[in-house]
């Protein structure tokens, strides 16, 4: 191995262990997100409100695009990604509902 593939691979292992403890970090704020959103599908479920709350879903993704523009991420992206966890939320609070009756 050349000192620059070292160099490289050095780099590159740097790169990796900062991925994984990034991805650590999601993994957990996603599972305390959850955590809250199962909270807030019960406190639905208990006074027959929607599942779905199209304002604040639509207030949440365009906030979620600033914040994207913000950390150099695309907003696209991050748009799909909120979209992809709104979903999963709702169909955990329906859920909820559908248990409770």
């Amino acid at each position: 191995m050349t000192p620059e593939q070292k160099k490289a691979a050095e780099l590159l292992a740097e790169h990796r262990e900062s991925i994984d403890r990034l991805d650590s970090i999601l993994v957990y704020t996603l599972g305390e997100r959850f955590k809250h959103t199962q909270a807030v599908g019960r406190l639905k479920a208990a006074h027959d409100l929607p599942a779905s709350d199209p304002a604040r879903e639509a207030a949440q993704i365009a906030r979620l695009e600033e914040l994207a523009g913000k950390a150099r991420l695309d907003p696209e992206f991050a748009k799909k990604f909120l979209n992809f966890i709104i979903d999963e939320v709702i169909r955990h609070h329906k859920s909820i509902k559908n248990n409770q009756t």
